[in-house]
């Protein structure tokens, strides 16, 4: 369909203008305005009480309506600093394509359609000309004075008045717009307003490869912006710069992983280091040796390093370890990617790879600013895994609002880490629970507000090992047990088409498909949350127990545990 161009400009000194009130649903109904100014052929669609500072990649969209032409023109402004992108998008203003019934309701005409499972109703007044506020639905003889979604009513007219409007007013502007699709954009639009950051772009993490050195202040001396490899390879680290956004944004990860020759399911992480505090920082164990942390020794007379939260008095300086801040724990399918040739299986089409993406809006404090970010996985195979990973943040408002960062500076506390992300340089496994627990010491100075993020998962693969094992991990609050989670996953059946040389046995079942302490092949494990507001201000003890099994020849079973003090919009200490 062949739409008119723009006419040139159309102004008014007299026009019609009706005010909608707009309703959000939320925690409680907010209530914006918009309105309809109209002088005929055409109208414009205003949104009320838009004022800044925006969000980066926000734009300024108005819609005009030629009633003559039956045309709609969005148009969408974006400021690219000192320059402006204009986009627009032209359709008609009758829908052909949406089935409406009509019927007369208290002097009103309702048009009712289906959409996606939801009812709506356009009650549109007898008018002589067809405005619509929300054109995008279509074309309705009148003037619509409410619409209706499953009931709630989402916008209602609220005054009509006759506007003398002593200067110009242009209602379509003729300009430089580049034309585009609905569907182009809406992808333009999410484009440009999502803060990305690629941390890494399709880095090999496989053993044999040299390890990085930073001499000296490892502060001022690690490059930003370079990849750094450690661990014989399998781990890779970035120091960047991370954006201060206000707390409406939310932000996930997205990591990409395929195999570059290793075949197996192996323990992935994304984690960042905390820095700030007078003390060690595990970088010092990355750089030079897991032995240089600070460690734990077990009943079992072995060493683990760099695995849990410490504060000790060096003098006159309080001095403070944080062991790494896990943002994401993820498994490796068995060999996606470079095995996809090598079994076929009716009914199956491989994966290219996997996708793993989560919500890590709450560890916000340790990704703005200064920021050092890894992603190990481990392996001992000379082509390993190839990953690349983004950090991605999402507006929640239109409105920049720095206010909301106030406070923000120390929301969180990492209390304990035992995935051996320096597996591969000689870190232990988190083997401890079998003669011990685990036991850290913080002060909570808020509990109401306080969660502690948990992620945990069971290792040992042989038949009675902790992988195949259901336990109950307990966590007790000064001695006394407090809550019990055993981490179990029975999905992992539907993460087969990832996973080409999972072993396939006699019974029909593959490797893939078992059930596992809280994980499978292919996927990341969830945290979960304990609420930690029944606690009083004040230092208090944290302990994870775990009933790990017997080592079996050269076999062992191992938990990875890590742990996260979350303090809700209030400053820990």
């Amino acid at each position: 369909m062949a739409f008119a161009q723009p006419s040139p400009v159309k102004t008014v000194k007299n026009a019609n203008r009706f005010t909608y009130e707009v309703y959000d649903y939320g925690e409680s109904i907010d209530t914006s305005l918009m309105q309809i100014v109209f002088q005929s052929p055409f109208y414009r669609i205003y949104t009320m009480g838009e004022e800044g500072p925006f969000v980066p990649g926000y734009a300024q969209e108005t819609t005009v309506v030629n009633l003559e032409t039956d045309s709609t023109y969005h148009r969408a402004v974006f400021q690219n600093g000192n320059q402006k992108e204009h986009y627009e998008v032209v359709s008609s203003f009758v829908r052909r394509d949406i089935a409406y019934d009509t019927a007369r309701v208290d002097g009103l005409t309702r048009y009712t359609c289906h959409i996606n499972s939801n009812t709506l109703e356009f009650f549109v007044q007898d008018f002589p000309y067809d405005l619509n506020p929300v054109p995008s639905y279509g074309r309705f003889k009148g003037l619509l004075v409410c619409f209706k979604r499953n009931g709630q009513t989402y916008l209602q007219l609220a005054k009509t008045e006759f506007w003398k409007q002593a200067g110009i007013m242009p209602l379509l502007e003729s300009g430089d717009y580049q034309r585009v699709t609905v569907r182009e954009l809406s992808n333009i639009k999410k484009q440009k307003l999502v803060i990305a950051t690629r941390i890494f772009d399709d880095v090999q993490l496989s053993w044999g490869q040299k390890n990085s050195h930073v001499e000296g202040n490892i502060y001022d001396n690690t490059p930003f912006d370079s990849v750094l490899h450690y661990a014989g390879g399998t781990l890779a680290l970035k120091r960047v710069r991370l954006p201060q956004l206000p707390r409406h944004y939310q932000t996930f990860i997205e990591l990409h992983q395929r195999s570059n020759g290793d075949a197996y399911d192996r323990t992935g992480s994304v984690f960042v280091i905390p820095t700030g505090y007078h003390g060690p920082i595990f970088f010092t164990g990355i750089n030079e040796h897991p032995d240089s942390l600070p460690c734990i020794t077990g009943k079992d007379g072995q060493k683990y390093q760099g695995v849990a939260f410490k504060r000790w008095v060096d003098g006159e300086v309080v001095q403070y370890y944080q062991p790494p801040v896990e943002l994401m724990r993820f498994f490796t399918p068995f060999g996606v990617g470079h095995f996809n040739d090598r079994v076929q299986i009716d009914g199956l089409e491989w994966a290219d790879g996997t996708y793993y993406k989560q919500e890590v809006t709450d560890l916000s404090a340790y990704l703005q600013g200064e920021v050092w970010i890894g992603v190990w996985i481990g392996n001992y195979d000379g082509g390993g895994h190839k990953v690349t990973l983004d950090i991605k943040s999402y507006p929640g408002s239109e409105r920049w609002d720095d206010s909301s960062r106030e406070g923000d500076d120390e929301i969180c506390k990492s209390l304990f880490n035992t995935c051996n992300v320096l597996e591969m340089a000689g870190q232990n496994y988190g083997k401890i629970f079998g003669t011990d627990s685990l036991s850290v010491t913080v002060y909570i100075p808020e509990p109401k507000n306080t969660r502690l993020r948990y992620i945990s998962t069971g290792h040992g693969g042989w038949d009675g090992g902790d992988e195949f094992t259901p336990k109950p991990n307990t966590i007790l609050i000064d001695g006394k047990p407090t809550f019990i989670y055993t981490p179990w996953r029975e999905d992992c059946g539907c993460y087969r088409r990832f996973n080409p040389v999972s072993g396939n046995f006699w019974n029909g079942m593959s490797s893939s498909d078992y059930s596992r302490s809280g994980w499978c092949p292919g996927t990341a494990t969830q945290p979960v949350y304990f609420d930690l507001g029944h606690l009083e201000p004040g230092t208090h003890t944290i302990t994870v127990a775990i009933p790990q099994g017997k080592p079996l020849g050269g076999s062992f079973s191992h938990w990875a545990v890590s742990g996260v003090l979350v303090v809700s919009g209030d400053k820990g200490q």
